[in-house]
């Protein structure tokens, strides 16, 4: 696969989970700090985004943002100063209402705050037709304002093994709905947003996929953002990307867009068993070993034989987790000729054996 492809794969639990909501008049919501990767879809009207540490961004219809490290956060009807933000309902108390809610046309019972009073018995947010499934939904709160609505939901994680590409993602990235801008992310959107209001035939397979595909074009639409350019002073000589060019940008969208690099990675993670070496790797780029080493440093932040091993430990991580082949199995797919030599190069890296560390994941996927 491509690095972007693999570096989602290495990570995902699972499928994702969502919800709709339709509310208006005044709200908060807070959503805790969780394990994973959230999202947010405006699909109708607006609203605003508090980050815990972070400064708000206006939510137009349109737009969509993902917290690629579940930073918690608020969501809102108006901009938020902090000790307002702490009182936001939390969300499940906004999702049980919701559930709780009559349908288009009746009367509903909440008034202008759109969450009853008192506590709801700790019990789990029920599993229901708003989790992110087709069809008309209640107006929470007071109806005859301005609406919103959104699809909110997360990606299940396991940071343990995350690839730099993933770390390197600001706590919040927001992708407006402007013209020209991200055209596979907008279609998207909008197949999204069909689906969601047409209740079709198939509706509930076409909905977790489409939600599937935004995590990768919301990734393609941060790669290819504008990124700081080289300063006058800089280096002409230096590979693209280092020095000042990573600055605020980053590592992995100039490691990407640097044909040299992006060339070696893409025959690294396209067949991470073979017996690569430094020679055969930059004559596939076709440069010498020296340049390719030279770049590859600076930009990726490892040597390649260095980034090679530690993918092959990632993916070994993945497939414990994802498969149940054995571990000899597991050991050719990525490049080991013995279970023993596996064992220990995985022992070192993650500070567990891979028979404990499956048992782990097991355990850990079990509980939720």
């Amino acid at each position: 696969m491509d690095v972007v492809s693999d570096a989602i794969a290495a990570v995902r639990i699972g499928r994702p989970s969502s919800n709709r909501l339709r509310v208006g008049g005044a709200w908060s919501a807070r959503i805790p700090a969780y394990e994973g990767a959230g999202f947010h879809v405006v699909l109708e009207g607006g609203c605003w985004l508090l980050p815990d540490g972070g400064g708000p961004v206006r939510l137009g219809a349109g737009d969509a943002v993902l917290l690629p490290h579940g930073t918690g956060h608020v969501l809102a009807s108006a901009s938020l100063d902090r000790g307002s933000a702490a009182a936001a309902v939390p969300i499940d108390r906004l999702l049980a209402a919701a559930r709780r809610t009559p349908p288009p046309g009746a009367e509903a019972p909440l008034g202008v705050t759109p969450v009853p009073e008192g506590p709801l018995d700790g019990a789990p947010v029920p599993e229901g037709p708003l989790d992110g499934a087709p069809g008309p939904l209640p107006v929470l709160g007071a109806a005859g304002g301005p609406i919103t609505e959104l699809l909110c939901g997360k990606y299940r994680l396991e940071h343990s093994r995350s690839h730099p590409l993933m770390l390197e993602l600001p706590d919040v990235v927001h992708l407006p709905n402007r013209v020209g801008a991200h055209p596979q992310l907008r279609a998207a959107v909008d197949l999204l947003g069909g689906e969601l209001a047409s209740d079709g035939a198939g509706g509930a397979l076409a909905v977790p996929s489409l939600i599937d595909l935004l995590l990768v074009y919301m990734l393609r639409a941060w790669l290819s953002s504008p990124r700081p350019s080289v300063g006058a002073g800089a280096d002409a000589d230096a590979a693209p990307g280092s020095g000042a060019a990573l600055g605020a940008g980053g590592r992995w969208p100039a490691a990407l867009g640097d044909r040299v690099v992006a060339g070696a990675l893409r025959a690294l993670h396209e067949d991470p068993a073979r017996g690569w070496s430094v020679e055969e790797l930059a004559a596939s780029a076709g440069v010498s070993r020296a340049t390719l080493t030279r770049r590859f440093t600076a930009l990726v932040g490892r040597a390649p034989m260095a980034y090679l091993a530690w993918w092959r430990m990632t993916r070994a991580a993945a497939l414990l987790q994802q498969s149940a082949d054995p571990l000899d199995v597991i050991a050719r797919r990525v490049g080991y000729a013995t279970p023993y030599a596996l064992s220990h190069a995985f022992s070192r890296q993650f500070g567990t054996t891979p028979g404990r560390y499956r048992d782990r994941m097991a355990a850990h996927f079990a509980d939720g």
